[in-house]
């Protein structure tokens, strides 16, 4: 009986502080830097690890930023410097960081090897398990990924020093195998890098929202831009870029004209990758020249039954 009353309280206890929070930091730690590069690929086209590393890792707080409120994003490293492994436990634990999430790729002695894998310090830690399950869910369903499951350090036969001494629901994501020739192709692709880290977003908010339900999230639909000063000067965008709001993706082609689509007021376009992936399909709407105009459509499109809908650039 006195176990079953403390196991109470502590529920009740945590909860209680839960109700308490008004907003959540999540620790985003783009693996190696600097003078470690990481995986090294054979083809000196593709890039390193640590560089693919740092732009998923800007993706997957960028969609948070744009997306959320109520989030903090702390980054251990925004460019190419290497802060050494305590240096990105001692920088979560410092803030109190509520999650903490690794970004990295994997390599394997077999080529054939592909898939994504979401590795935590142990089973016994439920929070960063759910985290890492969901995180794998979104990979396998939404991305169309091949999952190749959460591992523990029974799994690797070692620990992980960000996740065994960070004091947080902690995560470290292998995004995909650079010794795989079709998946390091994918990586080093801007359409690959968002995928995936929409996916990771994607279980971020999923996670929170389910944790802490006091706090609302998600933005509301009806954004207020901010007054442009006068004689300010609009920033400069390279003539290049080009942006486009991504709304689904299916293994089997969807006429782009079916009635599901007529709701969003703006012609849908297909696009069909060229992928081992099951989900072969992308489809998008509107051709901007900038993030932020593609995001004043956004809410609309999410607003009219696709939740899930983000601003991708157009290579």
């Amino acid at each position: 009986m006195k176990v079953l009353l403390l196991f109470i309280a502590c529920i009740l206890f945590t909860s209680g502080l839960n109700a308490q929070k008004t907003s959540v930091t999540v620790v985003i730690d783009p693996g190696h830097g600097g003078t470690d590069p990481g995986f090294l690929s054979e083809n000196t086209k593709l890039l390193q690890e640590k560089e693919l590393n740092l732009l998923i890792a800007k993706k997957v707080g960028s969609y948070i930023e744009e997306n959320l409120q109520h989030v903090k994003v702390v980054y251990t490293r925004t460019d190419d410097s290497f802060p050494s492994l305590e240096d990105r436990v001692n920088k979560a634990n410092t803030i109190q960081a509520d999650y903490f999430i690794s970004i990295h790729c994997n390599a394997n002695d077999q080529k054939k090897v592909h898939g994504t894998e979401s590795h935590v310090h142990s089973l016994e830690s439920k929070k960063s398990v759910s985290l890492a399950k969901e995180v794998e869910k979104e990979f396998s369903t939404r991305a169309g990924r091949k999952s190749r499951g959460v591992k523990d350090s029974d799994d690797r036969e070692h620990s992980l020093q960000v996740l065994k001494f960070t004091s947080m629901t902690s995560v470290l994501v292998e995004c995909g195998f650079l010794t795989n020739e079709k998946e390091a192709n994918y990586l080093n692709t801007t359409h690959g890098q968002e995928i995936i880290a929409s996916a990771v977003y994607r279980a971020f908010r999923n996670t929170i929202v389910q944790e802490f339900t006091s706090i609302a999230f998600v933005k509301p639909e009806a954004t207020v831009s901010k007054p442009k000063k006068e004689g300010a000067e609009e920033p400069k965008k390279s003539p290049t870029e080009k942006y486009a709001i991504q709304i689904m993706s299916s293994k089997e082609p969807i006429n782009t004209s079916a009635e599901s689509f007529k709701k969003i007021g703006l012609p849908v376009s297909r696009t069909k990758l060229t992928t081992t992936a099951a989900y072969k399909y992308f489809y998008t709407v509107g051709s901007y020249t900038s993030r932020e105009s593609a995001k004043a459509d956004l809410k609309t499109v999410q607003s009219n039954g696709f939740k899930d809908a983000y601003v991708v650039k157009i290579e």
